[in-house]
Protein backbone atom coordinates (compact mmCIF):
# COMPACT_ATOMS: atom_id res chain seq x y z
CA UNK A 1 0.00 0.00 0.00
CA UNK A 2 2.58 2.44 0.91
CA UNK A 3 5.02 1.96 -2.45
CA UNK A 4 1.24 2.50 -4.44
CA UNK A 5 1.30 5.76 -2.86
CA UNK A 6 4.47 6.56 -2.91
CA UNK A 7 4.15 5.95 -6.88
CA UNK A 8 1.28 8.02 -7.41
CA UNK A 9 3.23 11.31 -5.81
CA UNK A 10 6.38 10.60 -7.58
CA UNK A 11 4.08 10.81 -11.02
CA UNK A 12 3.26 14.25 -9.69
CA UNK A 13 5.04 16.90 -11.73
CA UNK A 14 6.50 14.63 -14.18
CA UNK A 15 3.91 12.70 -16.09
CA UNK A 16 2.28 8.91 -16.04
CA UNK A 17 4.57 5.77 -16.11
CA UNK A 18 3.60 5.94 -19.98
CA UNK A 19 5.10 9.41 -20.11
CA UNK A 20 1.69 11.71 -20.43
CA UNK A 21 1.93 14.73 -18.27
CA UNK A 22 -0.01 14.88 -15.47
CA UNK A 23 -2.49 18.06 -15.25
CA UNK A 24 -0.14 19.81 -12.79
CA UNK A 25 2.44 19.56 -15.48
CA UNK A 26 0.95 20.21 -18.46
CA UNK A 27 0.07 24.35 -17.23
CA UNK A 28 2.95 26.65 -16.96
CA UNK A 29 4.66 27.45 -13.78
CA UNK A 30 3.88 30.75 -12.72
CA UNK A 31 6.78 33.34 -11.09
CA UNK A 32 7.53 31.18 -8.20
CA UNK A 33 8.33 28.37 -10.17
CA UNK A 34 4.72 26.62 -9.16
CA UNK A 35 1.85 25.00 -11.09
CA UNK A 36 -1.32 25.01 -10.39
CA UNK A 37 -4.02 22.02 -10.22
CA UNK A 38 -7.70 22.59 -9.69
CA UNK A 39 -7.17 26.39 -7.73
CA UNK A 40 -4.09 24.59 -5.78
CA UNK A 41 -0.74 25.42 -6.50
CA UNK A 42 1.80 22.72 -6.32
CA UNK A 43 5.95 23.56 -6.20
CA UNK A 44 7.79 22.10 -9.09
CA UNK A 45 11.27 23.50 -7.97
CA UNK A 46 13.39 21.02 -6.17
CA UNK A 47 15.38 23.86 -4.58
CA UNK A 48 14.84 25.11 -0.68
CA UNK A 49 16.01 28.48 -1.97
CA UNK A 50 13.05 28.72 -4.37
CA UNK A 51 10.96 28.40 -2.00
CA UNK A 52 8.81 31.12 -0.61
CA UNK A 53 7.70 30.67 2.95
CA UNK A 54 6.25 32.90 5.59
CA UNK A 55 9.80 33.02 7.16
CA UNK A 56 11.87 33.76 3.77
CA UNK A 57 9.30 36.06 2.40
CA UNK A 58 10.19 38.99 3.82
CA UNK A 59 13.95 38.38 3.90
CA UNK A 60 13.45 38.16 -0.03
CA UNK A 61 10.93 41.02 -0.43
CA UNK A 62 13.37 43.07 -2.78
CA UNK A 63 14.63 40.20 -5.14
CA UNK A 64 13.82 41.39 -8.58
CA UNK A 65 14.66 40.55 -11.99
CA UNK A 66 15.37 43.67 -13.29
CA UNK A 67 18.23 44.41 -16.16
CA UNK A 68 21.86 45.25 -14.88
CA UNK A 69 21.10 49.16 -16.20
CA UNK A 70 17.69 48.79 -15.29
CA UNK A 71 18.62 47.86 -11.07
CA UNK A 72 21.18 50.46 -11.25
CA UNK A 73 18.94 53.40 -12.65
CA UNK A 74 20.70 57.23 -11.79
CA UNK A 75 18.41 57.62 -9.25
CA UNK A 76 19.63 54.22 -7.30
CA UNK A 77 23.00 55.38 -8.39
CA UNK A 78 22.95 58.80 -7.02
CA UNK A 79 21.62 58.16 -3.29
CA UNK A 80 24.61 55.31 -3.74
CA UNK A 81 27.13 58.08 -4.57
CA UNK A 82 25.68 60.18 -1.92
CA UNK A 83 25.50 57.97 0.82
CA UNK A 84 29.27 56.74 0.06
CA UNK A 85 30.52 60.00 -0.38
CA UNK A 86 28.99 60.83 3.03
CA UNK A 87 30.02 57.97 4.66
CA UNK A 88 33.66 58.35 3.46
CA UNK A 89 33.78 61.96 4.79
CA UNK A 90 32.47 61.15 8.32
CA UNK A 91 34.58 57.64 9.29
CA UNK A 92 37.49 57.29 10.01
CA UNK A 93 37.67 53.72 9.08
CA UNK A 94 35.86 54.39 5.91
CA UNK A 95 38.21 57.31 4.90
CA UNK A 96 41.32 55.02 5.85
CA UNK A 97 40.18 51.77 3.73
CA UNK A 98 39.64 53.59 0.33
CA UNK A 99 42.86 55.34 0.78
CA UNK A 100 44.52 52.30 1.41
CA UNK A 101 43.08 50.62 -1.13
CA UNK A 102 43.91 53.68 -4.01
CA UNK A 103 47.63 53.84 -2.62
CA UNK A 104 48.05 50.01 -2.37
CA UNK A 105 47.08 49.77 -5.93
CA UNK A 106 48.43 52.84 -7.60
CA UNK A 107 51.46 53.02 -5.18
CA UNK A 108 53.69 56.05 -6.75
CA UNK A 109 52.22 55.40 -10.24
CA UNK A 110 52.90 53.18 -13.14
CA UNK A 111 56.12 53.03 -15.05
CA UNK A 112 56.22 51.91 -18.76
CA UNK A 113 58.45 50.09 -20.40
CA UNK A 114 58.78 49.33 -24.22
CA UNK A 115 59.67 45.85 -25.50
CA UNK A 116 60.06 46.85 -29.44
CA UNK A 117 63.57 45.09 -30.80
CA UNK A 118 65.18 49.16 -30.85
CA UNK A 119 66.69 49.80 -27.60
CA UNK A 120 67.52 53.21 -28.13
CA UNK A 121 64.11 54.11 -29.49
CA UNK A 122 62.34 52.30 -26.12
CA UNK A 123 64.84 54.56 -23.78
CA UNK A 124 63.40 57.59 -25.89
CA UNK A 125 59.51 56.93 -25.49
CA UNK A 126 60.29 55.60 -21.91
CA UNK A 127 61.90 59.01 -20.93
CA UNK A 128 59.46 60.94 -22.60
CA UNK A 129 56.82 59.41 -21.43
CA UNK A 130 57.92 59.32 -17.66
CA UNK A 131 58.31 63.56 -18.39
CA UNK A 132 55.13 63.60 -19.61
CA UNK A 133 53.56 61.43 -16.52
CA UNK A 134 55.61 63.84 -13.75
CA UNK A 135 53.88 67.00 -16.09
CA UNK A 136 50.60 65.99 -15.73
CA UNK A 137 50.77 64.04 -12.38
CA UNK A 138 49.41 60.70 -14.01
CA UNK A 139 49.96 59.04 -10.78
CA UNK A 140 47.84 61.64 -8.35
CA UNK A 141 44.93 61.80 -11.05
CA UNK A 142 45.00 57.51 -11.21
CA UNK A 143 44.70 57.59 -7.15
CA UNK A 144 41.92 59.57 -7.49
CA UNK A 145 39.99 57.51 -10.37
CA UNK A 146 40.53 54.69 -7.69
CA UNK A 147 38.93 56.86 -4.58
CA UNK A 148 35.83 57.74 -6.87
CA UNK A 149 35.58 54.38 -8.10
CA UNK A 150 35.35 52.96 -4.88
CA UNK A 151 33.15 55.88 -3.23
CA UNK A 152 31.28 56.61 -6.33
CA UNK A 153 31.32 53.61 -8.47
CA UNK A 154 33.25 55.35 -11.62
CA UNK A 155 35.51 57.92 -12.70
CA UNK A 156 35.35 59.65 -15.79
CA UNK A 157 38.50 61.51 -17.87
CA UNK A 158 38.71 63.42 -20.86
CA UNK A 159 41.56 63.41 -23.14
CA UNK A 160 42.21 66.54 -24.03
CA UNK A 161 44.43 69.04 -25.49
CA UNK A 162 45.66 71.27 -22.75
CA UNK A 163 48.51 73.76 -23.73
CA UNK A 164 49.81 74.38 -20.46
CA UNK A 165 51.25 71.21 -20.50
CA UNK A 166 54.16 72.71 -22.04
CA UNK A 167 55.02 75.73 -19.19
CA UNK A 168 55.66 72.00 -16.77
CA UNK A 169 58.33 70.66 -19.74
CA UNK A 170 56.44 68.04 -21.60
CA UNK A 171 56.15 68.97 -25.41
CA UNK A 172 52.90 66.64 -25.79
CA UNK A 173 49.87 68.63 -24.45
CA UNK A 174 47.96 65.89 -24.01
CA UNK A 175 46.38 65.96 -20.70
CA UNK A 176 43.54 63.78 -18.06
CA UNK A 177 40.91 65.83 -17.36
CA UNK A 178 38.74 64.32 -14.00
CA UNK A 179 35.04 64.92 -14.18
CA UNK A 180 32.48 63.37 -11.63
CA UNK A 181 30.05 60.55 -12.67
CA UNK A 182 27.38 62.80 -11.89
CA UNK A 183 28.07 65.55 -15.02
CA UNK A 184 27.83 61.92 -17.27
CA UNK A 185 23.76 61.81 -17.85
CA UNK A 186 21.15 61.78 -20.28
CA UNK A 187 19.63 65.23 -20.36
CA UNK A 188 16.06 65.34 -19.58
CA UNK A 189 14.51 66.07 -23.47
CA UNK A 190 16.21 62.75 -24.53
CA UNK A 191 15.84 60.03 -21.73
CA UNK A 192 13.29 57.38 -22.69
CA UNK A 193 15.64 56.56 -25.77
CA UNK A 194 16.62 53.09 -26.27
CA UNK A 195 19.97 53.67 -27.65
CA UNK A 196 21.48 55.47 -24.90
CA UNK A 197 22.11 54.45 -21.17
CA UNK A 198 22.03 57.59 -18.88
CA UNK A 199 24.57 59.70 -20.83
CA UNK A 200 26.51 56.47 -22.73
CA UNK A 201 25.16 56.57 -26.79
CA UNK A 202 25.51 53.27 -28.00
CA UNK A 203 25.96 52.15 -31.60
CA UNK A 204 24.27 48.98 -32.82
CA UNK A 205 26.67 46.48 -32.02
CA UNK A 206 25.87 48.02 -28.35
CA UNK A 207 29.78 49.74 -27.86
CA UNK A 208 29.65 53.32 -26.56
CA UNK A 209 29.79 55.41 -29.01
CA UNK A 210 29.57 59.23 -27.49
CA UNK A 211 29.32 60.47 -23.90
CA UNK A 212 26.84 63.25 -22.43
CA UNK A 213 28.87 65.72 -19.79
CA UNK A 214 26.80 68.19 -18.94
CA UNK A 215 28.49 71.33 -18.97
CA UNK A 216 27.71 72.34 -15.16
CA UNK A 217 28.18 70.07 -11.89
CA UNK A 218 24.39 69.35 -10.92
CA UNK A 219 25.81 70.04 -7.25
CA UNK A 220 27.51 73.35 -7.81
CA UNK A 221 26.49 75.95 -5.03
CA UNK A 222 25.08 78.34 -7.18
CA UNK A 223 22.67 76.10 -9.42
CA UNK A 224 19.65 77.39 -7.82
CA UNK A 225 20.39 80.72 -9.37
CA UNK A 226 21.58 79.06 -12.96
CA UNK A 227 19.05 79.07 -15.49
CA UNK A 228 17.47 76.21 -16.12
CA UNK A 229 18.93 76.23 -20.20
CA UNK A 230 22.54 76.02 -18.81
CA UNK A 231 21.80 73.06 -16.04
CA UNK A 232 20.55 70.95 -19.30
CA UNK A 233 23.59 72.04 -21.28
CA UNK A 234 25.57 69.61 -22.37
CA UNK A 235 28.88 68.54 -24.60
CA UNK A 236 29.36 65.43 -26.31
CA UNK A 237 32.38 63.94 -27.27
CA UNK A 238 33.45 60.65 -28.73
CA UNK A 239 34.18 57.55 -27.07
CA UNK A 240 37.73 57.65 -28.02
CA UNK A 241 38.13 60.95 -25.95
CA UNK A 242 36.61 59.41 -22.29
CA UNK A 243 38.34 57.20 -20.53
CA UNK A 244 35.64 54.98 -18.06
CA UNK A 245 37.03 53.44 -15.72
CA UNK A 246 34.37 51.38 -13.48
CA UNK A 247 34.11 47.63 -12.60
CA UNK A 248 31.33 45.28 -14.77
CA UNK A 249 29.59 43.58 -12.47
CA UNK A 250 27.11 42.06 -14.77
CA UNK A 251 26.60 41.70 -18.57
CA UNK A 252 25.54 44.38 -20.15
CA UNK A 253 26.34 46.63 -17.15
CA UNK A 254 27.48 50.38 -18.21
CA UNK A 255 27.52 52.23 -15.51
CA UNK A 256 29.21 51.66 -11.58
CA UNK A 257 28.28 51.63 -8.35
CA UNK A 258 30.16 52.25 -5.28
CA UNK A 259 32.94 49.85 -4.22
CA UNK A 260 31.74 50.07 -0.76
CA UNK A 261 28.35 49.47 -1.24
CA UNK A 262 27.80 46.21 0.76
CA UNK A 263 29.20 47.67 3.48
CA UNK A 264 27.33 50.93 3.95
CA UNK A 265 24.57 49.42 6.63
CA UNK A 266 27.67 48.22 8.12
CA UNK A 267 29.58 51.52 8.18
CA UNK A 268 26.42 52.89 9.69
CA UNK A 269 25.82 50.58 12.32
CA UNK A 270 29.32 51.06 13.75
CA UNK A 271 29.35 54.68 14.16
CA UNK A 272 26.05 54.24 15.98
CA UNK A 273 27.05 51.50 18.51
CA UNK A 274 29.91 53.68 19.03
CA UNK A 275 28.11 56.84 19.80
CA UNK A 276 25.53 54.92 21.85
CA UNK A 277 28.26 53.21 23.86
CA UNK A 278 30.03 56.63 24.42
CA UNK A 279 26.80 57.98 25.55
CA UNK A 280 26.22 55.37 27.79
CA UNK A 281 29.41 55.78 29.71
CA UNK A 282 29.19 59.46 29.85
CA UNK A 283 25.59 59.31 31.09
CA UNK A 284 26.75 57.07 34.28
CA UNK A 285 29.94 59.55 34.74
CA UNK A 286 27.59 62.38 34.99
CA UNK A 287 25.65 61.38 38.00
CA UNK A 288 28.72 61.74 41.03
CA UNK A 289 26.21 59.90 43.22
CA UNK A 290 22.47 59.09 43.67
CA UNK A 291 20.58 58.85 46.48
CA UNK A 292 17.97 55.36 47.18
CA UNK A 293 16.19 54.09 49.92
CA UNK A 294 15.28 50.41 50.58
CA UNK A 295 12.13 51.35 52.57
CA UNK A 296 8.14 50.01 50.98
CA UNK A 297 6.28 52.32 49.45
CA UNK A 298 4.35 54.93 52.23
CA UNK A 299 7.19 53.48 54.29
CA UNK A 300 9.23 54.97 57.31
CA UNK A 301 11.66 57.36 55.00
CA UNK A 302 11.80 60.99 55.01
CA UNK A 303 9.85 62.60 51.96
CA UNK A 304 11.63 63.35 49.02
CA UNK A 305 11.26 65.63 45.65
CA UNK A 306 12.30 62.68 42.73
CA UNK A 307 15.14 63.99 40.42
CA UNK A 308 15.91 67.12 43.13
CA UNK A 309 19.38 67.43 42.90
CA UNK A 310 22.01 68.10 46.57
CA UNK A 311 25.64 69.55 45.75
CA UNK A 312 28.10 68.07 47.57
CA UNK A 313 31.14 69.56 49.23
CA UNK A 314 34.90 67.69 48.47
CA UNK A 315 35.67 66.08 51.34
CA UNK A 316 33.16 66.56 54.08
CA UNK A 317 30.85 63.82 55.59
CA UNK A 318 27.09 64.47 54.78
CA UNK A 319 23.78 63.40 57.12
CA UNK A 320 21.31 61.80 54.76
CA UNK A 321 17.76 62.19 55.20
CA UNK A 322 16.37 59.02 57.53
CA UNK A 323 15.92 56.33 55.52
CA UNK A 324 17.67 56.85 52.45
CA UNK A 325 21.18 55.70 51.23
CA UNK A 326 23.84 57.36 49.44
CA UNK A 327 25.24 55.39 46.06
CA UNK A 328 26.50 55.80 42.37
CA UNK A 329 25.82 54.73 38.96
CA UNK A 330 28.07 51.92 38.06
CA UNK A 331 29.08 52.18 34.67
CA UNK A 332 28.87 49.47 32.42
CA UNK A 333 29.90 50.75 28.98
CA UNK A 334 31.96 50.06 27.00
CA UNK A 335 31.43 46.22 27.20
CA UNK A 336 33.51 43.92 27.02
CA UNK A 337 32.20 42.83 23.62
CA UNK A 338 32.52 46.25 22.17
CA UNK A 339 36.11 45.36 20.60
CA UNK A 340 35.44 42.29 19.33
CA UNK A 341 31.78 43.89 17.52
CA UNK A 342 34.13 46.68 15.83
CA UNK A 343 37.06 43.60 15.09
CA UNK A 344 34.02 41.42 13.77
CA UNK A 345 32.55 44.14 11.82
CA UNK A 346 35.52 45.69 10.05
CA UNK A 347 35.94 42.01 8.71
CA UNK A 348 32.90 42.04 7.25
CA UNK A 349 33.62 45.57 5.88
CA UNK A 350 36.87 45.00 4.21
CA UNK A 351 35.64 41.83 3.15
CA UNK A 352 33.70 43.07 -0.25
CA UNK A 353 37.35 44.33 -0.84
CA UNK A 354 39.00 41.76 -0.53
CA UNK A 355 40.92 43.26 2.31
CA UNK A 356 42.26 41.72 5.21
CA UNK A 357 41.35 42.87 8.59
CA UNK A 358 44.43 44.18 9.60
CA UNK A 359 44.70 45.93 6.57
CA UNK A 360 41.52 47.72 7.18
CA UNK A 361 41.72 48.25 10.73
CA UNK A 362 46.00 49.20 11.23
CA UNK A 363 46.07 47.05 13.33
CA UNK A 364 48.03 44.09 13.21
CA UNK A 365 48.24 43.20 17.32
CA UNK A 366 46.15 39.96 16.96
CA UNK A 367 48.06 38.44 13.35
CA UNK A 368 51.53 36.33 14.29
CA UNK A 369 53.59 36.82 11.50
CA UNK A 370 52.55 33.50 9.57
CA UNK A 371 48.56 34.79 9.69
CA UNK A 372 49.49 38.47 8.23
CA UNK A 373 51.35 36.89 5.71
CA UNK A 374 48.92 34.39 4.22
CA UNK A 375 46.11 36.87 4.41
CA UNK A 376 47.74 39.55 2.71
CA UNK A 377 48.19 36.79 -0.26
CA UNK A 378 44.59 37.53 -1.22
CA UNK A 379 44.67 40.99 -0.89
CA UNK A 380 47.84 41.70 -3.38
CA UNK A 381 46.33 39.10 -5.74
CA UNK A 382 43.53 41.46 -6.01
CA UNK A 383 45.61 44.67 -5.93
CA UNK A 384 47.40 42.49 -9.30
CA UNK A 385 43.50 41.98 -10.67
CA UNK A 386 42.88 45.97 -10.18
CA UNK A 387 46.34 46.89 -11.52
CA UNK A 388 46.08 44.46 -14.69
CA UNK A 389 42.22 46.07 -15.09
CA UNK A 390 43.83 49.33 -15.03
CA UNK A 391 46.59 48.47 -17.43
CA UNK A 392 43.58 47.68 -20.06
CA UNK A 393 41.06 50.31 -19.13
CA UNK A 394 43.14 53.29 -18.58
CA UNK A 395 46.77 53.02 -19.39
CA UNK A 396 46.71 51.42 -22.71
CA UNK A 397 43.87 54.29 -23.75
CA UNK A 398 46.66 57.04 -22.63
CA UNK A 399 49.45 55.27 -24.22
CA UNK A 400 48.00 54.61 -27.38
CA UNK A 401 46.55 59.02 -27.04
CA UNK A 402 49.99 60.20 -26.29
CA UNK A 403 51.93 58.10 -29.12
CA UNK A 404 49.32 59.41 -31.56
CA UNK A 405 50.41 63.22 -30.38
CA UNK A 406 54.12 62.46 -29.58
CA UNK A 407 55.18 61.55 -33.30
CA UNK A 408 53.62 64.90 -33.96
CA UNK A 409 56.48 66.37 -32.27
CA UNK A 410 58.99 67.02 -34.41
CA UNK A 411 62.20 65.11 -33.01
CA UNK A 412 60.63 63.71 -29.89
CA UNK A 413 60.60 60.19 -31.44
CA UNK A 414 63.09 58.34 -33.66
CA UNK A 415 62.19 58.48 -37.27
CA UNK A 416 61.82 55.10 -37.34
CA UNK A 417 58.82 55.01 -35.24
CA UNK A 418 56.67 58.01 -37.09
CA UNK A 419 54.28 55.31 -37.75
CA UNK A 420 53.87 53.60 -34.41
CA UNK A 421 50.58 55.72 -33.52
CA UNK A 422 49.16 53.22 -35.85
CA UNK A 423 49.17 49.97 -33.56
CA UNK A 424 50.14 50.35 -29.87
CA UNK A 425 53.21 48.72 -29.65
CA UNK A 426 54.78 45.46 -27.58
CA UNK A 427 54.93 46.98 -23.90
CA UNK A 428 54.74 46.33 -20.07
CA UNK A 429 54.23 48.71 -17.10
CA UNK A 430 55.77 48.54 -13.87
CA UNK A 431 54.00 49.14 -10.66
CA UNK A 432 55.48 49.34 -6.84
CA UNK A 433 56.59 46.28 -4.92
CA UNK A 434 55.15 45.02 -2.07
CA UNK A 435 58.08 44.92 0.48
CA UNK A 436 59.02 41.93 2.37
CA UNK A 437 58.58 42.13 6.34
CA UNK A 438 61.73 39.81 6.39
CA UNK A 439 64.16 41.14 4.12
CA UNK A 440 67.14 38.33 4.68
CA UNK A 441 64.19 35.47 4.62
CA UNK A 442 63.20 37.38 0.89
CA UNK A 443 66.78 37.48 -0.14
CA UNK A 444 68.02 34.27 0.44
CA UNK A 445 64.76 32.49 -1.46
CA UNK A 446 65.44 35.16 -4.38
CA UNK A 447 69.00 33.21 -4.65
CA UNK A 448 67.52 30.27 -4.45
CA UNK A 449 65.21 30.53 -6.79
CA UNK A 450 68.46 32.44 -9.32
CA UNK A 451 70.63 29.28 -8.21
CA UNK A 452 68.23 26.70 -9.26
CA UNK A 453 66.81 28.97 -12.73
CA UNK A 454 63.30 28.96 -11.47
CA UNK A 455 63.38 32.61 -12.30
CA UNK A 456 64.77 35.60 -14.13
CA UNK A 457 65.95 38.51 -13.18
CA UNK A 458 63.34 40.04 -15.13
CA UNK A 459 60.77 38.45 -12.42
CA UNK A 460 62.54 39.15 -9.77
CA UNK A 461 62.94 43.31 -10.27
CA UNK A 462 59.17 42.88 -11.12
CA UNK A 463 58.23 42.19 -7.61
CA UNK A 464 59.79 45.04 -6.96
CA UNK A 465 58.56 47.40 -9.78
CA UNK A 466 61.56 47.95 -11.39
CA UNK A 467 62.90 47.47 -15.30
CA UNK A 468 65.67 44.68 -15.23
CA UNK A 469 67.47 46.46 -17.48
CA UNK A 470 68.21 49.90 -16.06
CA UNK A 471 68.93 47.94 -12.60
CA UNK A 472 71.54 46.13 -15.05
CA UNK A 473 72.97 48.87 -16.38
CA UNK A 474 73.17 50.95 -12.88
CA UNK A 475 75.09 48.39 -11.45
CA UNK A 476 77.23 48.08 -14.37
CA UNK A 477 78.15 52.04 -13.79
CA UNK A 478 78.80 50.90 -10.04
CA UNK A 479 81.04 48.08 -10.40
CA UNK A 480 82.71 50.41 -13.10
CA UNK A 481 83.54 53.45 -10.45
CA UNK A 482 84.25 50.80 -7.87
CA UNK A 483 87.20 49.31 -9.82
CA UNK A 484 88.63 52.70 -10.83
CA UNK A 485 88.81 53.99 -7.43
CA UNK A 486 90.02 50.49 -5.97
CA UNK A 487 87.15 49.70 -4.07
CA UNK A 488 86.37 46.13 -2.59
CA UNK A 489 82.99 44.63 -3.18
CA UNK A 490 81.61 43.84 0.06
CA UNK A 491 80.84 40.19 0.36
CA UNK A 492 77.39 38.58 2.27
CA UNK A 493 78.44 36.60 5.05
CA UNK A 494 78.10 32.76 4.77
CA UNK A 495 75.02 31.50 5.90
CA UNK A 496 74.74 29.28 8.89
CA UNK A 497 74.63 25.98 8.70
CA UNK A 498 71.58 24.39 9.21
CA UNK A 499 71.51 22.61 12.36
CA UNK A 500 69.14 19.49 13.31
CA UNK A 501 66.67 21.42 15.78
CA UNK A 502 63.11 22.48 15.06
CA UNK A 503 63.17 26.44 13.66
CA UNK A 504 60.41 28.06 16.23
CA UNK A 505 60.16 30.64 14.12
CA UNK A 506 59.65 28.38 10.66
CA UNK A 507 56.87 30.19 8.64
CA UNK A 508 54.29 28.89 6.93
CA UNK A 509 53.93 31.28 4.76
CA UNK A 510 56.94 31.08 3.29
CA UNK A 511 56.66 27.65 2.01
CA UNK A 512 53.42 29.10 -0.12
CA UNK A 513 54.55 29.16 -4.01
CA UNK A 514 55.15 32.95 -4.76
CA UNK A 515 53.27 34.32 -7.62
CA UNK A 516 54.28 35.27 -10.93
CA UNK A 517 55.31 38.14 -11.74
CA UNK A 518 52.92 41.07 -13.05
CA UNK A 519 54.14 41.54 -16.26
CA UNK A 520 55.74 39.34 -18.79
CA UNK A 521 59.83 40.55 -19.58
CA UNK A 522 62.06 39.35 -22.63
Amino acid sequence: MLNAIANIMSRVGRGTQTGSPSPAASRPPDSHGRGSRGGRRLVVAKFDSAQTTADNRKHWANADGLSPNAAINPEVRRVLRNRARYEVANNSYAKGIVLTLANDTIGTGPRLQMLTGDAEANARIEDAFEQWSRAVDLPGKLRTMRLSRAESGEAFALLINNPGIASAGSPVSLDLKLIEADQVCTPLLRRGRNDEIDGIALDEWGNPSTYRVLKRHPGDSGVFRTPIDDLTAYDTFPASSVVHYFRPDRPGQLRGIPDITPALPLFAQLRRYTLATIAAAETAANFAAVIYTDAPANGEADPLEPMDEVELEQRLATVLPGGWKLGQVHAEQPTTTFGEFKREILNEIARCLNMPFNVAAGNSSGYNYASGRLDHQVYYKSIRVEQHHLQLAVLDRILKAWLNEAVLVEGLLPQSLRTIAATLPEHAWFWDGVEHVDPAKEANAQATRLANHTTTLAAEFARQGRDWEQELRQRAKELTLMNELGLALATAPAAAPATNAPAEDTDPADQVDEETASASHR
